[in-house]
C-alpha cells in the first residue's frame, strides 16, 4: 500500500470521488498512522446520512514528514 504523506490530506476533500477511491485514500492514511480513532458524530436512521470523524497521528519517517 502507498505511503500517505501530509500533503495528501488536501486530496481527501476533493469532490466528487467514488467510494472506492475514498476507501483507498483513507486506507493509506490509516496504515500510515501510528495511532487512530474514529467517532460517529451523527447518524440519521431515516436517511442513512452519517458523519464520522477520524483522528490520528501520521507516522514520521526519519523524524520529519516527507515533503517530497
Amino acid at each position: 500500500m502507498a505511503r500517505f504523506r501530509i500533503q495528501d490530506m488536501r486530496g481527501l476533500e476533493r469532490t466528487p470521488t467514488s467510494p472506492g477511491t475514498l476507501k483507498s485514500k483513507i486506507g493509506e492514511l490509516l496504515f500510515s498512522s501510528v495511532n487512530c480513532t474514529a467517532k460517529v458524530e451523527t447518524l440519521n436512521m431515516e436517511t442513512g446520512e452519517y458523519r464520522i470523524v477520524l483522528q490520528g497521528t501520521l507516522d514520521r519517517e526519519d523524524s520529519k514528514f516527507d515533503e517530497a
